[in-house]
């Protein structure tokens, strides 16, 4: 690997290629937990996307395999990649080309950081309307690779139904586009919904546009805690109302009374609009959990609190032994789901019913496989995102059971015929 480093460092120089030795520690932990390999990689920084690309072109002359990243928050999630011999970080690739603010789109690079340009955006009284795990350091690029959004997908819409046009380094090292920087773009293939999810599988992502929105004008959160049943009818009341939430979703009983919210299960509903109906709405819900005898508070000037330690406790394990799911399961189940799995931590989004669960470390292979089955009769899935390597190295963490694996084999042929780009991180070992 140090061979390899300085074969490389013609192209970005000594200062942005590290040896695996020289890599600092939290990051070697995040590579770890990510392959399956006794030769631990190089780590490369580009600064620009004609740099990307010609490191990339570099690799695919020498067939070395390469594992893309942003800043690694989420390098653990998805099966082991093999034999990966160069990890490429995309976050020096950093600059916001265009924010066209009267047309409501962003353009930046992919390794720009979701926070810093929600700073940018918010003096301009707008917003890029995701929420994904650990904003502070997750990645445009990141986000866009691995789907990650949350409970803003009530009112929004997941990463692809934002995402507007790509750029990104094929596997031989050629630059493509796809999409454009208005709303109205109809030109060329969908692209931009095949890259989003395929965790680098495809390409390197070098820069995104997304549509973006203005900032409501006042929020406000209620939180309804009690009895299982009773949270479903609330669930199912709020569904057929004609209140019109951002988000809305269900918590554990452990995760409730993590954040001090009470017993039992939770309901987080957050409303966002004119400063009237927001109270109204809100007043509304809780109206409803009174009349289930449920334990009801709205929360306004320390909602963004209440939403910052949800996220910390549901989305940023404290250990590297814990193990993250995600899951889908009819929006009808999704409380039977919760109760039924009983995780360390739960969330499940109420409109579409995908959510998060963690575990400690008690849980087997079995286990998995159990939730799994009970997922799958529910009509949907489980996904192992993060778990050790030793349980992932015995499962498969994808589970899928769909019938478009030979297109996706396809695809994956077509932009990467040599399978350099992750190989074997991907469903069925795409």
């Amino acid at each position: 690997m140090n061979a390899i480093a300085q074969k490389l460092e013609t192209i970005v120089g000594n200062s942005r290629i590290l040896a695996w030795d020289a890599i600092e520690t939290t990051r070697r932990e995040q590579i770890q937990q990510a392959i399956a390999t006794e030769n631990y990689p190089c780590f490369v920084y580009p600064q620009t996307q004609a740099e990307l690309a010609e490191v990339v072109a570099y690799a695919y002359q020498n067939q070395w395999k390469i594992l893309p990243c942003g800043s690694t928050t989420k390098l653990n999630w998805g099966g082991l990649a093999q034999d990966v011999q160069i990890v490429i970080s995309t976050e020096r690739i950093h600059q916001l080309i265009e924010h066209a603010v009267g047309d409501l789109t962003v353009t930046a690079e992919a390794g720009i950081r979701f926070a810093d340009l929600q700073t940018t955006l918010a003096t301009a009284g707008q917003f890029l309307a995701l929420d994904p795990t650990t904003p502070e350091s997750a990645t445009l690029g990141g986000i866009v690779a691995t789907a990650d959004t949350g409970s803003l997908r009530q009112r929004y819409g997941g990463v692809r139904d934002q995402l507007l046009g790509i750029s990104f380094v094929r596997a031989d090292g050629k630059i493509a586009k796809a999409g454009g920087r208005v709303v109205k773009n109809v030109a060329g293939y969908d692209l931009m919904k095949l890259f989003t999810g395929s965790y680098g599988t495809l390409g390197i992502i070098t820069s995104v546009t997304f549509r973006v929105y203005p900032i409501p004008e006042a929020s406000g959160t209620v939180v309804l805690t009690g009895n299982a049943d009773q949270i479903a009818q609330a669930v199912t009341s709020l569904r057929a109302s004609a209140l019109t939430p951002v988000a809305s979703d269900l918590l554990s009983q452990q995760l409730v009374i993590n954040l001090d919210l009470g017993q039992g299960l939770g309901l987080v509903v957050r409303f966002q609009s004119l400063s009237a109906s927001v109270k109204q709405q809100a007043a509304s819900l809780l109206e409803l959990g009174q009349q289930l005898n449920l334990q009801g508070a709205v929360y306004t000037d320390d909602e963004a609190e209440l939403w910052q330690k949800l996220q910390q406790q549901m989305r940023s394990p404290t250990k590297p032994t814990e193990i993250t799911c995600k899951i889908g399961v009819l929006p009808t189940n999704a409380v039977a789901t919760l109760t039924q799995f009983d995780p360390h931590m739960g969330l499940i989004h109420t409109g579409s019913g995908l959510g998060l669960l963690r575990f400690d470390t008690d849980v087997n292979k079995q286990n998995i496989l159990q939730m799994r089955d009970f997922c799958q009769s529910q009509g949907g899935f489980l996904s192992v995102l993060a778990a050790p390597p030793a349980l992932k190295e015995k499962i498969d963490v994808w589970g899928y059971q769909g019938n478009a694996l030979e297109m996706m084999q396809q695809i994956k042929h077509q932009f990467d015929p040599n399978n350099i780009l992750i190989p074997s991180r991907f469903v069925r070992g795409i």
